[in-house]
């Protein structure tokens, strides 16, 4: 890694990133996370008494998205173009895959990321009456595209 982190200046203060020179391109990316989740809360998602834990959890992460700058100080206020969040029951728990998109002279990882996290965290605060053993794990950046360092696939 040949660059500096760009969130600090030559003192060594963070400080938010001028974008104003970039180009407003079309910049998505694509976040996941996985809920660990037992056999037994896993059957019991269908009676939720607080309502079905994975649209909840849809919902929460699409806000969540639309809130990234006053969760995340550096991080500059996107008008999103789409957000998508999906919470899937696989074998194991809940797999969440967020997603994000924007016109505009920065990226959207962490809007993609927040959601993500926070549709997990949904998930969790849903269930958590049945077991307090829930793991919320691998919150990772599957892919991005646009802007000036173009094209980023998660390999492994």
């Amino acid at each position: 890694m040949t660059e500096k982190l760009s969130h600090f200046d030559e003192a060594g203060q963070a400080h938010m990133v001028d974008v104003s020179a970039k180009a407003a391109t079309r910049r998505e990316a694509v976040a996941a996370a996985f809920v660990e989740l037992s056999d037994e809360v896993l059957r019991a998602l269908p009676d939720n008494p607080k309502g079905n834990p994975l649209e909840v959890a849809r919902f929460a992460g699409i806000q969540a998205a639309k809130q990234t700058a006053s969760l995340i100080p550096m991080c500059h206020p996107l008008a999103l173009s789409f957000v998508d969040v999906q919470a899937t029951v696989v074998e194991g728990g809940v797999a969440i895959q967020a997603t994000a998109a924007t016109t505009a002279g920065t990226g959207v990882e962490m809007e993609a990321m927040v959601a993500a996290s926070i549709a997990a965290l949904t998930v969790y605060d849903m269930t958590k009456a049945l077991d307090k053993g829930i793991r919320i794990r691998e919150i990772v950046l599957l892919r991005k595209s646009g802007g000036k360092s173009g094209e980023y696939r998660r390999t492994v």
